[in-house]
């Protein structure tokens, strides 16, 4: 084609994406995908027409957008950002829809609807260099704009943008300004509040010879979150998302688009004897320059210190404003006594291998950090789950009133403790006092929404009960906070099912099987993984891998009763009843005929419910 033939014009090109989408994706892809949907048909797309403006490429989650007019594609983009804070208003914030928006004025090459050129491109890399739900612009929409509708720009100076050979005078839309002319109606005259700095905080790497010190690391990571999330100045990423990058190699820079933040913390952590070493450093997404590092050598008794410094700093570097109550809420912590909290994350890593020399094993580092620390509430929270489980999976004799009583002295000291109001609602369900334990759920989701242990026990609870519709909502609950979990997607699996919704159940089931794959890769004798990855083949008719798996986890564990109860679920999902009978009889005389609501509302033995056995077998649980 000759270049005469090219048809070139001058244009205003918008574009924006989806900040974070593709956590939004991983954490729940039907969700994200329907609320993008929502968003795109009831205000994107109605918003960019009544500007006069064209889509003319969607990618994914991105969007190119032209406009005659500088004037129309800036009001647009405005109108779009203002909106899109209310519309997520109610919204948890880890689920918000934000956009990024950038904007260019340049020449395209047109190419029948599409559109090609520097222009175009330079507004793809300014969308880039947006914050979430912010408005990045060249210097020339800038001049163009001038005064015209009261907006206000953030100079940013020149920056060196991908792909573009000379650097590009960057601005900011200051969105704290008053609304600019046409968009009283939708924000009510009033200036948008600032965006909150966003931060993820990545694994910190364990850097200790020993393997067995990874609890370690990764509690300082969550301690640091925790930290973090308290400042109600920062939006701050869930351990949820952040612990998906765990052992994987990092590019700060396209970590941080992915993740839809401004800035990332990464770090180290050596601990050897009574020495530590923490690596820390504070990154701009964007750029991927360091805005601050430090490395802290000292006595372990100083971790708490240390992990105060970091979160400080961070605060500091950021010039965000904290509170006193907020600096007295980072500055309390858990416990004082280090090897008490280090005997803690022990336990806690412990407890979710949910065999029962794994959950003896929990209890006994649980009663050490206690003897350590007689206040420790966290710990007595731990121990009572530890009691509660051992009781219910594995028929230990332990009276329900002594583990409320546990549970009890974790709310002595801590009222407030999501886990102690959770770990007591897993006792009453233990004692069949089911309106006590769903009080007690409830308390402990109203104190934390994201206490996962709290929507992990409800959904057992509601399922045992029959009540399958809260049990799916608060097992997805618990799968978006526990990136590595793969019971909960088993789990969810079978209520599903249960509501006749199995296909979406079959997804399900196969998220779990990957979880549980790599659960197996870096813990090879976890005999519970094992065995949700061969129920999962069970459910997805990979027979044959389905009995390889179960075969393994009753090598590791021939004796557990937890490994028992999983296999009968493969064995009746794969049609061979009188096998997965002859292991519930046996279940069922170790664990006791009061576990019998454990297998009455299971799905996984709808195929053998009217096997005259199976009959029999409801009758030793009382049914």
């Amino acid at each position: 084609m000759g270049e005469d033939q090219i048809e070139r014009r001058l244009a205003a090109i918008l574009a924006a994406d989806v900040v974070g989408y593709s956590r939004l994706m991983e954490a729940n892809e039907e969700r994200t995908l329907g609320a993008l949907k929502m968003h795109r048909r009831e205000f994107f797309d109605p918003t960019v027409t009544k500007h006069a403006g064209r889509i003319f490429k969607t990618m994914g989650d991105g969007f190119l957008c032209e406009f005659n007019s500088v004037l129309n594609a800036a009001r647009c983009a405005v109108e779009i950002q203002r909106g899109m804070l209310e519309r997520n208003a109610g919204v948890p914030e880890d689920r918000h829809i934000k956009f990024r928006i950038g904007i260019n004025v340049g020449e395209i090459i047109v190419d029948g609807d599409d559109f090609y050129g520097d222009g175009v491109n330079l507004a793809a890399r300014l969308e880039g260099l947006a914050g979430p739900g912010g408005i990045a612009c060249s210097e020339i929409v800038r001049g163009q704009v001038g005064n015209k509708l009261e907006l206000d720009f953030i100079d940013q100076g020149e920056k060196t943008v991908k792909n573009i050979a000379q650097p590009v005078h960057v601005y900011f839309v200051n969105l704290d300004q008053a609304a600019p002319a046409g968009t009283a109606a939708i924000t009510g005259g009033k200036g948008l509040r600032s965006e909150k700095p966003s931060i993820a905080v990545l694994p910190f790497q364990n850097m200790s010879n020993d393997p067995e010190q990874e609890f370690f690391s990764d509690g300082i990571t969550e301690d640091i979150i925790t930290d973090l999330s308290k400042v109600s100045g920062l939006f701050v990423l869930s351990r949820n998302t952040v612990f998906t990058y765990k052992g994987k190699a990092l590019n700060l820079e396209q970590i941080a688009k992915k993740l839809g933040v401004a800035y990332v913390v990464e770090g180290s952590v050596r601990k050897a004897g009574n020495r530590v070493r923490i690596n820390a450093q504070l990154i701009e997404g964007a750029s991927d320059g360091h805005i601050w590092a430090e490395r802290y050598d000292r006595d372990l008794t100083d971790i708490f210190a240390i992990q105060d410094e970091i979160t400080k700093t961070i605060v500091s570097a950021l010039k965000v404003t904290l509170l006193p109550e907020e600096k007295k809420a980072i500055e309390q912590a858990p416990t004082k006594n280090v090897e008490a909290y280090a005997q803690y994350l022990r336990g806690r890593d412990c407890y979710w291998g949910k065999t029962k020399s794994s959950l003896l094993l929990a209890k006994q580092c649980f009663a050490k950090a206690i003897d350590l620390d007689p206040r420790y509430a966290a710990a007595y929270a731990g121990l009572a789950n530890c009691d509660s489980r051992l009781k219910s999976s594995h028929g230990v004799d332990i009276p329900v009133d002594d583990i409320l009583v546990t549970a009890g002295k974790a709310l002595a000291i801590d009222p407030r403790l999501a886990e102690a109001h959770a770990a007591r609602g897993a006792a009453f369900f233990g004692g069949d006092r089911r309106d006590e334990a769903a009080a007690a759920f409830e308390q402990a989701l109203a104190l934390d929404p994201n206490c996962y242990q709290a929507h992990s026990s409800y959904a057992e609870f509601s399922v045992a009960i029959g009540d399958f519709e809260r049990g799916a909502t608060h097992y997805m609950r618990a799968l978006e906070l526990q990136p590595d979990d793969y019971r909960s997607p088993l789990m969810l699996e079978q209520v599903l099912r249960s509501l006749g919704r199995r296909k979406e159940g079959e997804r399900y089931a196969r998220l779990g099987l990957k979880r549980a794959e790599a659960e197996l890769q870096q813990h090879p004798e976890s005999s519970y993984a094992a065995q949700i990855g061969a129920a999962s083949l069970a459910t997805i008719g990979e027979r044959e891998r389905a009995l390889e798996w179960m075969a393994r986890a009753l090598a590791i564990d021939p004796d557990d009763n937890l490994a028992r109860y999983n296999a009968a679920c493969v064995y009746s999902l794969l049609g061979e009843a009188d096998r997965a009978i002859d292991l519930l009889e046996v279940w069922i005389r170790q664990v006791g005929p009061d576990m019998k609501r454990w297998f009455k509302n299971d799905a996984d033995f709808d195929s053998i419910r009217s096997h005259p056995r199976y009959q029999k077998l409801l009758e030793l649980g009382g049914l």
